[in-house]
């Protein structure tokens, strides 16, 4: 994990990056950040190409196939259930291109293959059409119920805690940033997010918090909430404060909303879409809320195409 002091200014194309640089899943995608191509790529599953190109009755998606809470080969994510929810609104059959989301997902799925949409990029990533937002999400931090409640960056209780993090092998999280800022790059304990082998990233980390090896994490809630509920320690959760941070002259969000990336071809399609999320805003939140993602209100200025 790398020491260096993030003092220069962020654009913000480098601020979207944490978030799809990377959440998707969340935080991704899920290198950097929420959800999104990892910024370095790892060995793993080859990708299922495509062979023609989708049926006008078809909706065809990309998403990783090793990669719960959010996606994988067996359809049991949450991006999964929502994709398969707005096929169904739309009178659509549901296919897959399973596409690891490392460096050039988004290109790959939407230019490469034949895929219309993935399930998830943050409001104003710049890489495909966006839908409205259907979900907003946070970091979080991650603590035993029994313990005292951490709940912002400037407690002064985490000079003395063990604090995990997601290590990524690309850029640094924003909470890294704020800790590094801090002066607690110390206290910092990294856990690896790359275990193609069981396809739960972030899984580890919680678990690290449950039984004792640190005594804090900080985590994209839709992993934090996921793999919370799993462990035999109970588990809470409350969102990082402050909910920006500023890096220079730039700002660091801890927040995300996010939104299905559209081929850019497919305005149409796009509006249908958008039309299902505001139509079915409840159902998608309560998937979401099976799953444990810690959701906010999504902010009233509408993003999208």
């Amino acid at each position: 994990m790398s020491s260096r002091s993030p003092e220069r200014s962020l654009s913000r194309r480098q601020i979207l990056a944490f978030a799809a640089g990377a959440a998707l899943s969340p935080l991704a995608a899920r290198a950097v950040c929420p959800c999104g191509e990892q910024l370095q790529p790892v060995a793993s599953v080859p990708p299922t190409i495509p062979a023609t190109q989708p049926a006008g009755d078809v909706l065809r998606v990309c998403a990783d196939p090793n990669n719960l809470p959010h996606s994988n080969r067996n359809q049991e994510g949450f991006e999964d259930r929502i994709a398969a929810f707005l096929a169904t609104e739309l009178g659509l059959k549901l296919e897959y291109d399973w596409l690891p989301q490392r460096l050039g997902f988004y290109r790959t799925a939407l230019k490469t293959f034949d895929s219309q949409m993935v399930m998830a990029a943050p409001a104003g990533f710049e890489k495909a059409m966006l839908s409205v937002p259907y979900y907003r999400s946070t970091y979080v931090f991650v603590y035993r119920h029994d313990d005292a409640p951490v709940k912002s960056l400037d407690d002064p209780r985490l000079r003395s805690l063990k604090i995990g993090l997601p290590l990524t092998g690309g850029s640094n999280t924003p909470p890294t940033h704020a800790l590094i800022s801090r002066n607690l790059i110390n206290n910092i304990h990294g856990f690896p997010v790359f275990d193609e082998s069981e396809g739960r990233p972030g899984e580890k980390l919680i678990a690290a918090v449950a039984n004792g090896e640190i005594d804090v994490a900080i985590a994209w809630g839709p992993q934090a909430g996921f793999f919370a509920r799993q462990q035999k320690t109970k588990l809470d959760l409350s969102p990082v404060t402050p909910a920006e941070e500023r890096v220079g002259d730039a700002t660091l969000p801890f927040t995300f909303e996010i939104c299905v990336g559209v081929r850019r071809s497919e305005k149409s399609l796009c509006q249908k879409i958008n039309e299902v999320i505001g139509r079915r805003q409840e159902k998608i939140a309560a998937i979401l809320a099976e799953y444990g993602v810690p959701l906010l209100p999504l902010k009233p200025a509408a993003h999208g195409t």
